[in-house]
C-alpha cells in the first residue's frame, strides 16, 4: 500500500472565516465504558488459545527480566529474538497456542504482538520564523538528532557549512534480515532534510530558492527501522530507541524524531512503543512524534476525531499535527491540513496533538533509487523551479511529500535550536516552552475540497485539532520562562466528559502538573478564547463544536469506539495532500 504521506498535488479549497453557532443540545451521549478490558496482561489482538502457527510477541516485565525469566518463556516451545531494555522486555517467537498461558505469569506486565509500524521548505521554513533564528546564529550546531525512520542517504545537504564534511554522525539498521543503512524507501532522508538539511551544498550554482531545514548544522544519527516498503515492527523501533539512549552522550543526542506510527490498540500505559518513548524522555531526550494522517477518516462517524496514532498518544511525547502553508511565506493565511489526525486519543482521552507545524507539500531531500521516488515521479521537483535558467528536468536532489511525518521534524529542528541556545533545558522545559509560545491565532473553521472526488472536508480549530497552537521558533527562542522545577512534567492532559453539563474538561490530578501559576497555567498554554471556555472547560456549548459536527461528537463521547475496550482502528486513507 502506498505510504499515506505521498501524494499528487490537489487544488481547490474553500475557507470559512466566520463564526458558526456552537451548541450541543439534543446530543445522545452515553456513559463511557470503563477500561477494564485494557488492564489485563494480554493485548486484545493476540491469537486465541486454539490458534496454530508461530507468532512474534513483545513481552514487558514488571522489572528488568532475569535470565531465568527469559528462559522460562523461551522454554515454552519458543525462543528469544531480541532484548528490549527500554521497556524491560524482549521479543519472543512462540507457538500461537502458548501465548494465552503468559497471562498467568505474575512477572509479566503486558504481552502484545510485534506489530507493524509505518512512516506516517522554502515556504514552511519562514512560516515558523526559523530564518530569523539563523540570522542570530542559532542553527543546531553540536546538537544530535536521532531520526528513527527508513534510513538515510548521503545527501549533499547533510554536509557542514563548508560543504566538505558530513554531519551524519552514525547509521545503523534494525530491520530484520537487512543490514543496509541507506534509505531504500525514501522517507527518512526527506524527514532528516526537514530537520537538518542545509540547502546549500546540492547544486550550489544558480540557486534562486533554498530548501533549508530548521536546524541546518545539527548532527544526524540515523536509526533505520522501516524497510523498502515503508513498514517495520514495534520491536525494531524500540531497539532503535534503546540505541539512541545508549549513544546519547557520545553524539549528544537530545532529540528523537519519530515520523512513524500505527493504530492505538491499548492504553499508553501498556503500549510498548509508548513505554519506550517514556524511557527515552526520562533519559533526557526530547521525543517528537507525528500525529498521524487520519483527519479525513470518518469510518467511525467521528469526523476524523480520535485518530491520533501510537506512539503519538503518549502524554510525554510532543505530538505534531500538520498545517498547509498555501504556498506563501507568511503564516496569516495558513490552514490546517484536512488529513491531520485529531484527538482526543483512543482509550486514554489525552489532549493531542500538542501543536501543529507545516507538513503539506514540503520539499526536502530526495533519496535516489528509493521506492517512494521511483513510484511517485510526479513528486520530484523540477530543476528549473529552484535553479535559474535550468532545463525543465527532474531534480536529482529534491522531492515533495505531505503529512504529519513532515510536520514532526519541523518541531524536532526547533527543539534542537532551543537546546543549542540553552543546553541545560530538560525535555519537560522544551515541550512546555514550545507549547506556550505557539501562535494561537486561527480561523474558527476552514474547508478543503478534494477535486478528484469533490468531497469537502470541514475542520474546526479546537484543541483536539491544533493543540496549543502553531509552531513559532523565534518566539520560543526568546522565551526565558521555566517550568516550576526542572522535574515538573508537562504531560498532555486528559479530558473528561460530563453528560449532565454537556462539558468536556481537562482532568485535574497530581499527574498533570502544569500548575496554576501565571507562567504555566492551562489558560496560557492552550489559550482562553479559541481553545478554552474559562480556564478548564475545553469542549462546551459555546466554544469548539459546531452543529455540523454533532454526529461526530455523539460518537466520540458516546459509549462507542473511542470509549470501548476492543477498538481496532486502522489508518486506511491515502493522503494526497492539500493544495
Amino acid at each position: 500500500m502506498k505510504h499515506p504521506d505521498v501524494g499528487k498535488q490537489d487544488s481547490g479549497e474553500s475557507t470559512t472565516w466566520g463564526i458558526r453557532p456552537f451548541w450541543l443540545a439534543g446530543l445522545l451521549v452515553a456513559t463511557a465504558i470503563s477500561l477494564a478490558g485494557q488492564t489485563g496482561r494480554l493485548a486484545t489482538d493476540l491469537p486465541n488459545a486454539g490458534a496454530a502457527g508461530k507468532i512474534q510477541v513483545v513481552i514487558q516485565y514488571n522489572s528488568p527480566p532475569s535470565e531465568a525469566d527469559l528462559a522460562q518463556v523461551a522454554g515454552a516451545s519458543g525462543k528469544i529474538k531480541l532484548r528490549l531494555p527500554a521497556i524491560d522486555g524482549a521479543v519472543f517467537e512462540l507457538n500461537a497456542n502458548a501465548v494465552q498461558a503468559l497471562a498467568h505469569n505474575p512477572r509479566i506486565r503486558f504481552v502484545s504482538p510485534d506489530r507493524e509500524v509505518r512512516g506516517t521548505l522554502e515556504f514552511a521554513n519562514p512560516t515558523v520564523y526559523a530564518p530569523i533564528a539563523a540570522l542570530y546564529g542559532w542553527n543546531g550546531t553540536g546538537v544530535g538528532v536521532a531520526v528513527i525512520d527508513s534510513g538515510l542517504n548521503n545527501h549533499e545537504d547533510f554536509k557542514d557549512s563548508q560543504c566538505s564534511k558530513s554531519r551524519i554522525a552514525y547509521k545503523e539498521s534494525f530491520v530484520p534480515g537487512d543490514t543496509g543503512v541507506n534509505d531504500a524507501y525514501g522517507h527518512g532522508t526527506h524527514v532528516a532534510g526537514i530537520v537538518a538539511g542545509n540547502g546549500k551544498c546540492a547544486e550550489k550554482d544558480g540557486r534562486v530558492i533554498t530548501f533549508r531545514g530548521i536546524a541546518p548544522e545539527a548532527k544526524i544519527v540515523s536509526l533505520r527501522v522501516l524497510g523498502a516498503t515503508g513498514s517495520g515492527t514495534d520491536s525494531a523501533v524500540i531497539a532503535a530507541i534503546d540505541r539512541a539512549i545508549a549513544l546519547k552522550n557520545q553524539y549528544n543526542i537530545r532529540v528523537i524524531n519519530l515520523s512513524i506510527g500505527r493504530p492505538v490498540r491499548e492504553s499508553y500505559t501498556l503500549d510498548p512503543l509508548c513505554q519506550a518513548v517514556e524511557r527515552a524522555w526520562q533519559a533526557g531526550i526530547v521525543v517528537v512524534v507525528a500525529a498521524g494522517n487520519g483527519g479525513r477518516d470518518n469510518s467511525r462517524q467521528t469526523d476524523g476525531y480520535a485518530t491520533i496514532s501510537s506512539p503519538g498518544n503518549d502524554p510525554f511525547a510532543i505530538t505534531v499535527g500538520a498545517m498547509r502553508d498555501v504556498g506563501t511565506p507568511i503564516r496569516a493565511d495558513d490552514l490546517i491540513a484536512s488529513y491531520s489526525s485529531k484527538g482526543p486519543t483512543l482509550l486514554d482521552h489525552v489532549v493531542k496533538p500538542d501543536l501543529v507545524a507545516p507538513g503539506n507539500a514540503i520539499i526536502s531531500a530526495l533519496a535516489g533509487s528509493s521506492s517512494l521516488v521511483q513510484n511517485n515521479p510526479a513528486n520530484i521537483v523540477s530543476r528549473n523551479y529552484y535553479v535559474i535558467d535550468a532545463p525543465n528536468k527532474p531534480s536529482p536532489y529534491y522531492f515533495k511529500l505531505n503529512g504529519t511525518s513532515m510536520a514532526a521534524p519541523m518541531v524536532s529542528g526547533a527543539a534542537a535550536l532551543l537546546l543549542e541556545k540553552d543546553p541545560g533545558l530538560t525535555p519537560n522545559q522544551v515541550k512546555a516552552r514550545l507549547m506556550k509560545t505557539a501562535s494561537k491565532v486561527f480561523p474558527s473553521i476552514s474547508s478543503y475540497m478534494e477535486l478528484l472526488t469533490g468531497i469537502v472536508y470541514t475542520t474546526q480549530y479546537d484543541i483536539f485539532t491544533v493543540g496549543a497552537g502553531y509552531l513559532d521558533v523565534w518566539t520560543a527562542l526568546n522565551n526565558g520562562d521555566l517550568v516550576q522545577t526542572p522535574s515538573t512534567t508537562p504531560l498532555s492532559p486528559r479530558v473528561s466528559y460530563n453528560p449532565a453539563t454537556g462539558k468536556v474538561s481537562m482532568v485535574s490530578s497530581t499527574s498533570v502538573v502544569w500548575g496554576d501559576s501565571v507562567v504555566w497555567g492551562e489558560s496560557l498554554v492552550w489559550g482562553t478564547q479559541v481553545f478554552l471556555s474559562g480556564t478548564s472547560v475545553v469542549w462546551g456549548d459555546s466554544v469548539v463544536w459546531g452543529d455540523s459536527l454533532a454526529t461526530g461528537f455523539s460518537v466520540v463521547w458516546g459509549d462507542s469506539v473511542v470509549w470501548g475496550d476492543s477498538v481496532v482502528w486502522g489508518d486506511t486513507i491515502l493522503v494526497n495532500g492539500d493544495r
